[in-house]
């Protein structure tokens, strides 16, 4: 004992320090040391360079275990935690001394603890044993091939994901694409997707135990081959078969107006550039022929949006929304299947009127779709093409329905044939309007009585019912200036031409000095001799029914009803907007978490007979038909995936796509 403290005072002073300062930071090391097999620890000092001093460090290490390591490890096993530390540390302070191999392996222990003791006290952090860290568990291989556990607590919101096994290679194709693949693969448990954001080169997020791809899964329903209600297929005969996406981008003022609708987000998947080659890829994935895009902002259409639609073969139509709002809708449609026959852009602004005081917009297309050289000479009939973004607040269903009339009456200019029929029509975009709500009955129903319905009930967005002052709807619902007719039509395309009118003689006109009520008397005329105690005489030759004949041909072709609004374009809805297999309704966006669906593809359909009666949520395919459609999600799909937008998914809302087809007919 007494030669072991002569030692450690011929030691030099910074010799001390660093014998002493190993002592702390190998602390660790050592408890793995101690557990570790006689195998583990040779391999290790195997690996380091021979010399003197590491062949004495090996003598040591051999008389340590056959003298010594039963007492130290019953010690460090059965001793308080202080004790565990210090029995375990000597073994670095032994080998950083290898002078003191003549000395007893009692004393030597004894005296190491005295040393470490000591140490101990004048260090200011304790050891990391007597802060109660769990011990690290075994590993087996190499000693130091410790996985890096990601500790970053930046992407902690990104997905409430369990731990797993970590990724060791990255995965070859972008993870946006990756998540619109047509074919899952299943993904091996030790394999996690690395999201690259710009600047901040490739960062490893948390672990999870299943796949984005495959929590946002979407299947394709494929309808080409159900017979129809008649028994018929589809694909019978030739057809125009085409696809069409809708899709609200969201704008990138919109979100940062309304940042705290996306507090779940990491900045980095909000940034516009990640989000526009998400966008992109999304777009490129599913190559659609008609594309109706929402809430695209203007200076990234033009700069970023336009020329790389361009690129892929589209050609695109914009229109902003009036005033100082800077995003819009777009229509862009791929010129080797369609000609463009005309383009109607649609404001619903109307100065002086406080019932069209917003600046909301639509689109209206009338496209020919262009039929292969090798089908003969055929033809298919033209479809219209109308997207539009509906006002969203959900007070004002008033303005709502305002503004669907007048796009309605838009598409009714646009798709009427010279026979009076509709071509094929396609209305889609963001309606703020949720299925079975009385603005979605009307245009899958084709009618509404609104009269002295409550404002807020007209979308079913939100229930206003226990608020005491609640605005409703009088009719008529607009004035007649607007020149929209309540079956949603032009007031010109009501009247008949102006050559058509009929030319009334003055023979036609006399008739008309007499009619049935005023051979009635008033209730409650005062009677006046020689003034109202006379009955008109009916004069002869006049029958009572002439009148009635007569004047109905003078009637407007669309009669004004009060308090109902109608339209005679029979649209029904891509989707069901039900996920039988889940139980769940779908969802289209998640505002505040909250999942509904407001975006929709409505199309042309024939209303089928039910009974006895005509019911209008039944149809069967005309001209236009469905073929297919890409699946919604549920709620509780896209919380596993942290709602939207997420590192897949770069909008607060899904895209809709469908597939069409077209009757080809013969000249």
């Amino acid at each position: 004992m007494i030669a072991s403290c002569l030692c450690y005072l011929l030691l030099p002073a910074t010799r001390l320090f660093r014998a002493l300062s190993d002592a702390f930071f190998t602390c660790r090391k050592n408890v793995l040391l101690a557990k570790s097999s006689s195998s583990q620890v040779e391999g290790d000092f195997a690996m380091a360079p021979r010399g003197p001093e590491q062949e004495e460090c090996e003598g040591l290490l051999q008389q340590w275990r056959e003298e010594g390591s039963s007492q130290v490890l019953s010690t460090a096993s059965e001793g308080p935690l202080v004790d565990k530390g210090l029995a375990q540390s000597s073994l670095a302070l032994l080998m950083d001394n290898p002078g003191e191999e003549n000395a007893a392996s009692e004393d030597k222990w004894s005296s190491r603890q005295l040393s470490d003791l000591r140490a101990a006290e004048n260090l200011d952090e304790p050891f990391p044993e007597m802060l109660g860290e769990e011990p690290l568990p075994e590993v087996e291989g190499p000693m130091w091939a410790a996985i890096p556990m990601q500790t970053d607590p930046q992407y902690a919101d990104c997905a409430v994901l369990p731990v797993g096994a970590l990724a060791t290679e990255q995965w070859e194709e972008d993870p946006a694409v990756l998540a619109w693949s047509i074919a899952p693969e299943p993904v091996p448990q030790e394999e996690a997707p690395i999201w690259s954001f710009e600047g901040m080169g490739q960062l490893q997020p948390p672990p999870m135990e299943i796949p984005y791809h495959e929590i946002l899964w979407r299947e394709w329903e494929d309808f080409s081959t159900q017979p129809d209600a008649q028994g018929l297929k589809p694909g019978d005969g030739p057809q125009f078969q085409f696809t069409l996406m809708s899709y609200n981008i969201l704008a990138q003022d919109l979100m940062q107006q309304s940042s705290e609708l996306y507090l779940h987000c990491h900045p980095d998947i909000l940034n516009w550039n990640y989000r526009f080659m998400n966008l992109m890829q999304e777009f490129q994935h599913w190559d659609p022929d008609i594309l109706c895009l929402q809430e695209v902002q203007e200076d990234h259409y033009w700069e970023q949006l336009e020329p790389s639609l361009r690129m892929m073969g589209f050609t695109c139509f914009y229109k902003r929304r009036t005033g100082c709002k800077t995003d819009g809708c777009a229509v862009c449609y791929k010129p080797t299947r369609f000609r463009l026959l005309c383009a109607s852009p649609v404001e619903y602004f109307r100065p002086g009127l406080e019932l069209l005081n917003r600046d909301n917009v639509g689109l209206v297309l009338l496209l020919q779709p262009l039929v292969p050289e090798g089908l003969g000479q055929v033809s298919v009939a033209p479809l219209c093409v109308a997207n539009t973004h509906i006002l969203y607040n959900p007070r004002r269903g008033d303005v709502k329905l305002a503004q669907m009339a007048i796009l309605l009456a838009e598409v009714d200019k646009v798709a009427r044939l010279s026979d009076g029929s509709h071509c094929p029509i396609i209305l889609c975009g963001d309606l703020n309007s949720v299925p079975d709500s009385p603005l979605y009955n009307f245009i899958r129903d084709g009618e509404l009585q609104y009269h002295g319905m409550p404002a807020w009930k007209v979308s079913g967005q939100e229930d206003f019912s226990h608020q005491l002052y609640q605005r409703k709807l009088q009719a008529p619902l607009w004035p007649s200036s607007l020149g929209i007719t309540d079956c949603c039509q032009y007031v010109s395309s009501c009247h008949p031409k102006r050559s058509e009118r009929r030319k009334y003689g003055r023979d036609f006109l006399l008739r008309f000095r007499f009619c049935g009520i005023a051979c009635q008397r008033p209730v409650g005329l005062v009677l006046m001799e020689g003034v109202t105690d006379t009955k008109p005489e009916r004069p002869a030759g006049w029958a009572e029914s002439v009148f009635e004949e007569d004047t109905s041909e003078l009637e407007p072709a669309s009669s004004r009803t009060v308090g109902t609004i109608q339209h005679c374009l029979h649209l029904t809805s891509v989707y069901t907007h039900f996920l039988p297999q889940r139980g769940r309704p779908e969802v289209t966006t998640m505002p505040l978490g909250l999942g509904m669906t407001v975006d929709y593809i409505f199309f042309s359909a024939e209303s089928c007979e039910n009974g006895n009666r005509t019911d209008h949520r039944l149809y069967r395919d005309g001209t236009l038909k469905l073929l297919g459609r890409l699946s919604l999600l549920s709620e509780e799909i896209l919380w596993a995936a942290n709602g939207l937008p997420n590192p897949f998914c770069s909008s607060d809302h899904l895209c809709l796509l469908a597939s069409f087809g077209m009757e080809v007919t013969a000249p």
